[in-house]
C-alpha cells in the first residue's frame, strides 16, 4: 500500500472516530500514533511523539492560552458581557432594529476578550434575548442575530483558534491577530448590513424603542470604561507590536482581576471557578494540540500532503479558483464536524498547498477559522443553534434555523470575498509592518 492511500485511510478512520463522538485529541493522537507505528514502526512512532509532546509542551506561545482564557473568566465574573450590550443598546437602540444591532456589537465587544464562539453567544444571549423579545423584536431576528454574531469571539483577537492554528501551524500569533482585526470589522459589519435589510423589508419585526439621553449614553460609556481600556491596550499593544501575545494576556489577565477587584466582583468562589474554569479547558485544548500535531506527523510521512497539491494543481484553477473549491469542500465537511475538528483535520493536509500556491500561511489562518465560523451557525450541527435554543428554550429549534439563514448567506459572501481580496486580511499586517 503506497503512502498516500496510507494516508487517506488514516482521515476516514479520523472521520469515522469523530462523527462517533470520540473526543478529538483523543481521535487525533491514536490515528496519528497508530499511523506513525504502521508506517514507521512502533518504537520510532513512540519516539517521534513523545519528542513532539515535549517540545509542545515547553512552547513560550502555549502559555499565551490559559492567560487569556482567565482574562476571559474574570471579565465574565466582572459583567463585561452586559457593558458591552448596554453601551451598543444605548447609542443603537432608537434605530429600527437597534437591539440587533447592539447584540451584534456586543458579540464583538465581548468577543475581545473572550475569544470564543460559543461562550460569546451564551452570555450575550443571556443578556440580549430577553431585552429583544419583551420589546416586541421576532424571535428568528433575535435569536439569528445572536447565533451569528456569536461567530465573532473566533475572529476579534483574541482568538484561542487562532492561537491554536498558530501553535500547529508554527507562524506568529501577534501577525495573526493583527490579520484578523478587519475581517472581524467587516464581518460585524455585514451582520448589521443584513439586519438592516431584513428591517427594511419587514418593520414590524424589529419596533424602534425611545431614543437614550446623552446622559445614559455616557454613563453606559463610564460603566465600562475599564474594560474597554483593557481591550485597548491588549489588542494594540499586539498590534503596533509594543508587546508580545504572551505579555498582553499577563497584562490581560492581571487587568480583569483588578478590574474585577474594584468592581467588587471578586470572592474565592468567583476566583476558583475562574481557575478551576481555565484549567480544565486549557488542559483539553494542549491535548488537542498535541494530538494534532502527531497526526501533522503521520500526514506528513504518508506525502499525503504533497498527493494532494498535484492534484489539486493538476486542476489549472489557479489560487483564487483553487481557494474557491478548498472553500466549498470545508464548508461540506464542516456541517458534519465540529468547528475545531475540522481545523485540526484539514490545516496539515492544506497548508502545504498553499504554500505551492503562493498564498500567505498567515492569510489562510484567517480563512481556515472563517471558514470554521460559518460551520458554528450552519444547520443542522451549529453548535451556537443550539446554544442559542438552550437559552431561549420556548423557540423551536427550526425558527432560530430560519433566523440564521440570512446571516449565513452574508457569511458566504464574505468568505468569497476573503478569498478574492486577501488585502482583507494582509492590509494591516503590511501596514504594521508585522
Amino acid at each position: 500500500m503506497s503512502g498516500p492511500m496510507i494516508g487517506t485511510l488514516g482521515v476516514i478512520v479520523l472521520l469515522v472516530m469523530l462523527v462517533a463522538g470520540t473526543p478529538i485529541g483523543v481521535a487525533l493522537g491514536l490515528v496519528g500514533l497508530g499511523g506513525l507505528a504502521f508506517t514507521l514502526g512502533f518504537e520510532p512512532a513512540v519516539i517521534k511523539s513523545s519528542v513532539l509532546m515535549f517540545e509542545t509542551m515547553t512552547r513560550y506561545e502555549l502559555g499565551t492560552l490559559p492567560l487569556f482564557m482567565l482574562m476571559a473568566h474574570l471579565c465574565f465574573a466582572a459583567e463585561a458581557s452586559r457593558d458591552f450590550f448596554t453601551v451598543a443598546a444605548r447609542f443603537l437602540g432608537h434605530r429600527r432594529g437597534g437591539l440587533a444591532y447592539a447584540s451584534v456589537a456586543g458579540c464583538a465587544g465581548f468577543g475581545s476578550i473572550n475569544g470564543s464562539s460559543l461562550a460569546t453567544t451564551a452570555t450575550i444571549g443571556l443578556v440580549a434575548l430577553p431585552e429583544m423579545r419583551s420589546r416586541g423584536y421576532s424571535d428568528a431576528l433575535a435569536t439569528g442575530s445572536v447565533a451569528a454574531g456569536g461567530t465573532l469571539g473566533q475572529m476579534i483577537p483574541p482568538s484561542g483558534a487562532l492561537i491554536v492554528y498558530g501553535i500547529i501551524s508554527e507562524q506568529s500569533i501577534g501577525s495573526l491577530f493583527t490579520a484578523a482585526i478587519i475581517p472581524g470589522i467587516t464581518q460585524m459589519l455585514s451582520y448589521m448590513l443584513v439586519i438592516a435589510l431584513l428591517v427594511w423589508w419587514r418593520p414590524s419585526i424589529a419596533p424602534a424603542l425611545p431614543r437614550a439621553s446623552w446622559a445614559e449614553r455616557f454613563s453606559a460609556l463610564r460603566g465600562m470604561a475599564d474594560i474597554g481600556l483593557l481591550v485597548v491596550v491588549v489588542t494594540g499593544g499586539i498590534v503596533l507590536g509594543w508587546i508580545t501575545p504572551s505579555e498582553a494576556a499577563a497584562v490581560g489577565a492581571m487587568g480583569a482581576f483588578i478590574i474585577c477587584l474594584l468592581r467588587r466582583r471578586l470572592t474565592l468562589a468567583t476566583l476558583h471557578k475562574a481557575l478551576t474554569d481555565t484549567l480544565k479547558t486549557s488542559g483539553l485544548i494542549y491535548l488537542v494540540i498535541i494530538g494534532a500535531l502527531v497526526f501533522a506527523a503521520f500526514v506528513s510521512v504518508t506525502g499525503l500532503t504533497d498527493a494532494v497539491a498535484q492534484g489539486i494543481a493538476g486542476l489549472g484553477m489557479g489560487p483564487i479558483g483553487t481557494m474557491l473549491l478548498v472553500a466549498v469542500f470545508l464548508l461540506l465537511v464542516g456541517s458534519v464536524l465540529d468547528g475545531l475538528a475540522l481545523m485540526l483535520l484539514t490545516t496539515p493536509i492544506l497548508l502545504p498547498l498553499v504554500g505551492d500556491l503562493g498564498l500567505s500561511p498567515i492569510w489562510f489562518g484567517i480563512f481556515l477559522v472563517r471558514a470554521m465560523e460559518i460551520g458554528f451557525v450552519h444547520p443542522p450541527l451549529g453548535m451556537n443553534l443550539y446554544v442559542i435554543q438552550g437559552v431561549a428554550k420556548d423557540v423551536p429549534l427550526m425558527r432560530v434555523f430560519k433566523g440564521v439563514l440570512p446571516f449565513l448567506a452574508a457569511d458566504l459572501v464574505h468568505l468569497v470575498l476573503l478569498v478574492v481580496f486577501p488585502v482583507i486580511a494582509m492590509g494591516l499586517s503590511h501596514w504594521v509592518g508585522r
